[in-house]
């Protein structure tokens, strides 16, 4: 049984082999011409002027989290396309139960407040 893994074990010894000769040969053969200007810290066309551990405000991490929760909802939907004619009158039903909380709870968020930035 472990004979049928070779192929994915060769593929993967073979694909780390070749990174990690990338780097190396990257790091051995690489101009190095350091000078102050290419190692200060660079942002947005402009020095940094603050500390990079600055507190972000919540609503940053809370528009973030809305994205990705309704981003990934929206992604059931397509192996539903895939299968719909499988599914018949019951996956339709499903699904429009499912779109249904969805737009509910985007409604929600809405007026709520959550998605307007000041």
């Amino acid at each position: 049984m472990l004979a049928e893994y070779l192929p994915t074990l060769l593929f993967l010894i073979v694909a780390t082999g070749i990174g990690i000769a990338l780097i190396v040969i990257g790091n051995v053969l690489g101009p190095r011409r350091p000078n102050p200007e290419k190692l200060s810290p660079y942002e947005c066309g402009f020095a940094a002027f603050e500390d990079a551990r600055m507190r972000f405000d919540v609503r940053y991490y809370l528009i973030a989290i809305l994205f990705i929760a309704f981003d990934l909802e929206i992604a059931f939907v397509f192996p539903w396309a895939l299968v719909f004619r499988q599914l018949g009158v019951f996956g339709l039903v499903e699904m429009g139960i499912f779109l249904g909380l969805l737009l509910l709870g985007f409604i929600y968020v809405w007026k709520k407040g959550a998605l307007e930035w000041e």
